[in-house]
This record gives structure tokens, sequence and C-alpha cells, in this order.
């Protein structure tokens, strides 16, 4: 485990990982790595990383895959939320709520580069499988 805040501090970690025998990589839903995901998947493919990663905009740039929260469902939760209120509800009345959908979308491009099979139930579970 490694902590970054920086993007060298991120290739850093990934390359000192990779030398001292990882066998694959995960990261955590944060805004500053979203930010560099492109450059993330890039080493991780680099060096022969598997990844899951906890949003599918990693995936959707080629990454392996990934499982979080289900960002559009959470969007229409606050939507509704939103028009409580504006229709009168208190704010402080309303229970907080946790995300009850997530969402496992897996990459069979980067799965082959990668030279892994994944296996027939895990995509079968996937939300989405991109070929």
């Amino acid at each position: 485990m490694f902590e970054a805040r920086t993007q060298e501090q991120v290739s850093a970690g990934i390359a000192t990982a990779s030398q001292a025998g990882a066998k694959s990589l995960i990261t955590l839903e944060d805004p500053f790595l979203l930010s560099l995901r492109r450059e993330i998947v890039g080493m991780a493919a680099k060096a022969s990383l598997p990844a899951v990663y906890g949003t599918r905009e990693f995936v959707d740039v080629g990454g392996l895959m990934s499982y979080g929260v289900d960002r559009r469902h959470l969007s229409r939760r606050a939507a509704e939320y939103v028009d409580k209120i504006l229709r009168g509800a208190k704010p402080m009345d309303l229970p907080v709520e946790q995300p009850t959908k997530f969402e496992l979308v897996v990459n069979l491009r980067a799965a082959k580069a990668l030279g892994l099979v994944i296996p027939p139930g895990l995509l079968f579970n996937a939300d989405e499988v991109i070929e």
C-alpha cells in the first residue's frame, strides 16, 4: 500500500510495487487519482499489473475492471432529494442514505493484453463488458 499526492509519487509507487513482486493493483475512488486515470492505466499496463479501479472512468480509458458506486444512480437519488426540498421538505427531516447500487465493469481488451482469461461467472455478473 502506498500514499500518493503527486503524479511522481504515483509513478514511484506503482514501480516499487511491481519491483517488489506485486501481482495486481487496486485504486480507491479518489478525485486526484481520477485526474491521472490515463497515466495510471498506462503505468499498470506497462508493469503488467492487472488492476481494479474504484470508478468506471478508468475502464473507459483502457483499464481492466472497476467496481464502485453507480454514479448515475447517485445522481438520480440526489435529484429526488432536491425535488423534495424544493417542494417544501426540510433537509433535516430527510434520511441520510448510503449508496445501494454498485457496478462492475470489465474490459476484455485489457484482459487480453494482459494475457488474462476472465471467468465466465464474473462476466455474467458484470453490469457492462467492454469488448
